[in-house]
């Protein structure tokens, strides 16, 4: 693997960003808005938004809704299946602190609690518009790692 190999690896991975959804005991209403942001309507995927169908195959996953007991451990094992490196968002205000279903017997608080979040899009739901513009935020907050043997240029 030589410098070109790893220089199309970094501009892949900041243009191919498959997700993958996770709901978390949500209200479905986030769900509903990130469906819609990979609808014709919005059309995600002509900026390289691709939903995937197993946390193996994903770069990013979008977690909805707050982590109650039973889903505390189903949350760390499927965060744990994805390859590295591994990026989470938490959308909505129920991910980001519990949001209506704070003080519930039966309900946790926000994702971070569980597992680390890299960024959190606020709403009750939020828009589609928010949720792509995150998604896109966060990869191009993410820095090109730097392969070894290759010089650094300030």
């Amino acid at each position: 693997m030589g410098p070109f190999s790893n220089a199309l690896t970094r501009w892949a991975r900041k243009r191919s960003i498959w997700v993958f959804h996770l709901n978390a005991a949500s209200c479905n209403g986030c769900d509903i808005e990130i469906l819609d942001a990979l609808t014709p309507r919005f059309d995600a995927e002509r900026l390289g938004v691709v939903l995937v169908p197993s946390p193996r195959h994903a770069d990013v996953m979008l977690v909805t809704g707050v982590t109650n007991p039973m889903m505390r451990e189903r949350l760390k094992t499927v965060y744990e299946q994805m390859p590295e490196p591994r990026h989470v968002v938490a959308i909505g205000a129920c991910a980001l602190g519990g949001g209506v279903m704070k003080d519930c017997y039966s309900a946790g608080s926000g994702i971070d609690s569980t597992i680390p979040v890299d960024l959190y899009i606020p709403g009750c739901p939020p828009r589609p518009e928010a949720i792509i513009y995150g998604i896109l935020k966060l990869v191009t907050g993410i820095p090109d790692p730097v392969p070894e043997g290759e010089a650094v240029v300030k």
